[in-house]
């Protein structure tokens, strides 16, 4: 019992009467894709994952031990939950919370980013999130990061493309080193590459 109750489980004892008959063991077990998940984060250059639940600690360091976290916090109140996302603010600038319960609401709304799991999660979850995974699968979080990622990138281009040709233009254009009607075919054709650019996040994978 000892060993079942270190391992993470949730031990009931069985007796009739004065009779005892044996023991029911049960666990929380992670989601199938959490380990492949969290490996992909950590290919992407995220480091530092956290656990944080309302489970008892042994539980949470089983199962952080079978998925690769070396980090949980468990036996965590949601204020617990809001305190610790407030002290991992500090250390580290930027924090991402996932979640999908109630309890994980309010330290969803004090991170950076908040991202719900959407078929499972709660309404309020769902609500104070910044992003759903409405697949409700871990492993579509690597993709919405990626997505997210290469969208910033090509925002920032776009700016650089845009500003840069109306900043060409509108002085040649006020010397009359070039006519109305070429600045304008220039502009326009500017406009063209920022959406051709943009839509280049439709082949993301």
């Amino acid at each position: 019992m000892t060993e079942l109750e270190s391992e993470g489980h949730t031990v009931m004892i069985v007796h009739q009467d004065s009779e005892y008959l044996g023991l029911i063991s049960v666990m929380d077990v992670a989601r199938a894709e959490s380990k492949k998940t969290l490996s992909a984060l950590k290919d992407m250059g995220i480091k530092r994952m956290i656990m944080l639940t309302g489970d008892h600690q042994k539980v949470a360091d089983a199962i952080a031990k079978s998925i690769g976290i070396t980090d949980p916090m468990g036996n965590l109140l949601p204020e617990d939950k809001v305190r610790a996302i407030e002290q991992l603010k500090k250390e580290e600038g930027r924090v991402a919370m996932v979640g999908d319960g109630v309890n994980d609401a309010p330290a969803m709304a004090k991170s950076t980013v908040g991202i719900a799991m959407g078929a499972a999660g709660s309404d309020v979850a769902l609500e104070t999130a910044d992003i759903a995974l409405m697949a409700d699968k871990l492993d579509n979080l690597p993709f919405a990061i990626g997505l997210s990622r290469k969208a910033k990138r090509i925002i920032k281009q776009n700016l650089v493309i845009s500003l840069g040709m109306v900043a060409i233009l509108v002085p040649l254009t006020i010397m009359g080193t070039i006519a109305i009607g070429p600045a304008v075919v220039g502009h326009e054709g500017s406009t063209l590459i920022v959406v051709l650019n943009a839509l280049r996040l439709l082949n993301y994978k």
